[in-house]
Formats: C-alpha cells, sequence, structure tokens
C-alpha cells in the first residue's frame, strides 16, 4: 500500500522500517529533516517537508508523535495531514495521547470521509526495533479490518478494544498496571538485598510462582546493578500517568497506588532521572 509515517522517534523510525520492509510504498515526515534523510538511507522511500505532503497519496497515514499538542499540530494543523489526505484513507496514530485528542481527531477526520484510529503500543523501544509490539486499537471495525493487516508489519499483537478513543483508555490500562508492578519489584528487590538474601537465588524461586512478570523477569538484574540507562524513559511514564489521572479525575476512578508512584517517579527525575529506565523506581530506596 501507499503509506505516510509521520514521526520518527525511537520508536517511530523501526516502525516506518517494518513497514517498508513489508514492500509498503513509504513516505515519512521527521519535524527533524535529517533523521528523514537517515531513514530514506537506511530503507528507501522518500522525505516530505510537512505530514501534509507526506499524507497526500497514502492510504493510511500512521503517526507517532509526543504529546496531544503533538498530535493536533501534525494532523491538525495548516500543514498537517488533514490538510491534503485523500477521502477513503485512513489515519492510524500510535501516539499515547489523551481519548480527548483522539475523539476530536477522528470527529474532523470523519468530516472529510476519513478514517481514524487510535492505535498506543506497548513493548517499548525493543519491542519496535524487533518488531513485537502490542497495539490496542479503538474504531470502527471496519477501519480496523483494513488496518490491522498493515500494523501487523511491526506488531505481534493488535486488539480492537472498540469505539474510537478505547485504545487511549487500554493503554492507560497499560501504564497504570506497569507502574504498580514496577514499584512492587523495586520494593522486593530493595527488601531481598537489606535482608542479606541473594537477588538472583531469590528471583529464581519466585519467578516461577504468582510473582512472576514481564518487569521481573527483563529488569531484576539491571535493577540491582543500577543500570537505567536505556528502555522508556521516566518522563514518558510521568507524561502517560498525567493522562490517567487526568481520564481518572474524569470519569471518578481511584488511582490512589498510581498518583503515589507517580510521585516516586518525580523523586526519581530530582535524582537526575528524567531519561533512566522506569524500572529506575528501585534507586530512591538505595
Amino acid at each position: 500500500m501507499r503509506v505516510a509515517f509521520i514521526g520518527l522517534g525511537v520508536m517511530g523510525f523501526p516502525m516506518a522500517g517494518y513497514l517498508a520492509r513489508n514492500g509498503h510504498d513509504v513516505t515519512v515526515y521527521n519535524r527533524t529533516a535529517a533523521k528523514a534523510e537517515d531513514w530514506c538511507h537506511n530503507y528507501g522511500g522518500r522525505s516530505a517537508a510537512t505530514p501534509g505532503d507526506a499524507a497526500r497519496d497514502a492510504e493510511i497515514v500512521f503517526s507517532c508523535v509526543g504529546n496531544d499538542n503533538d498530535v493536533r499540530e501534525v494532523l491538525l494543523g495548516d500543514e498537517g495531514v488533514l490538510a491534503s489526505i485523500a477521502s477513503g484513507s485512513i489515519i492510524v496514530d500510535h501516539t499515547t495521547a489523551s481519548a480527548t485528542v483522539a475523539r476530536e481527531v477522528s470527529a474532523l477526520a470523519s468530516a472529510k470521509s476519513v478514517g481514524f484510529l487510535d492505535a498506543p503500543v506497548s513493548g517499548g523501544q525493543a519491542g519496535a526495533e524487533n518488531g513485537q509490539l502490542t497495539v490496542m486499537v479503538g474504531g470502527t471495525a471496519d477501519d480496523f479490518a483494513r488496518a490491522s493487516p498493515v500494523i501487523d508489519c511491526y506488531a505481534k499483537a493488535i486488539t480492537h478494544i472498540g469505539p474510537v478513543g478505547s485504545g487511549q483508555l487500554a493503554k492507560m490500562v497499560n501504564q497504570i498496571c506497569i507502574a504498580g508492578v514496577v514499584q512492587g519489584l523495586a520494593e522486593g528487590l530493595h527488601f531481598a538485598k537489606q535482608a542479606g538474601l541473594d537477588p538472583a537465588v531469590v528471583i529464581e524461586s519466585i519467578s516461577k510462582g504468582a510473582a512472576q512478570s514481564w518487569q521481573m523477569e527483563n529488569r531484576w538484574q539491571t535493577m540491582v546493578n543500577d543500570e537505567f540507562d536505556f528502555g522508556f524513559a521516566v518522563d514518558w511514564m510521568r507524561k502517560d500517568l498525567a493522562i490517567a489521572l487526568d481520564e481518572a479525575a474524569a470519569n471518578g476512578a481511584t488511582l490512589e497506588l498510581t498518583k503515589l508512584v507517580d510521585q516516586f517517579y518525580s523523586e526519581v527525575q530530582d535524582l537526575g532521572g528524567k531519561r533512566w529506565d522506569t524500572s529506575s523506581l528501585i534507586a530512591r530506596l538505595t
């Protein structure tokens, strides 16, 4: 298919690469043009001067940018995707953003007979680079059916959650759960060290039981070694948790642990860990 990809950060760069590797005709746009040129050098395809130029001939336009304001800029701005995208096309937004902005973009896209899917991802940089992302999708069943075979180029799991906004709400659930699990793991490892136990032996035992988690399997060793220079940054996690907490304030959900862990992440930021991996919660305990 003719596709466009807007936003070539640590996630978008490899995701767009998988589209090209799977035979799609890809045009890319990135705010820093040199990054787009680098992508074209690696994967072929074309770079565009604006998001609108990238979208002009695309059947599906993918975006993966920073926050709500970035989504509005690249999709709704004067030189944005909706200014030039053809009717009958679909926009797939992989940004982790609010359900509010998803519904806003969807309404404006629908007025131009353009489909819209909010499709945030989980799996981090490693998942993007390995084509093993989990994708949570909100939108119509028809748009999902058309876009999911293309999304499959870089995904290990794609789930249609419900109407527009549902993908973003599911991603909030994802981040809420991760925050609690990482804090529990941090405290468990801290406790083991304080008790004079060998963390490796403890993890070998408890990872075979009910305490097992992805975070335990993939992060326990780097956590006890104070190695955090990789993975999903604390700044990004706090952005995501802020979105979840705002949504909770609107829908009446009680997120006591999430509020607490968000505060703990602010302490990690104060330690200089703004770009540390989210597993760095243990740093404030040592």
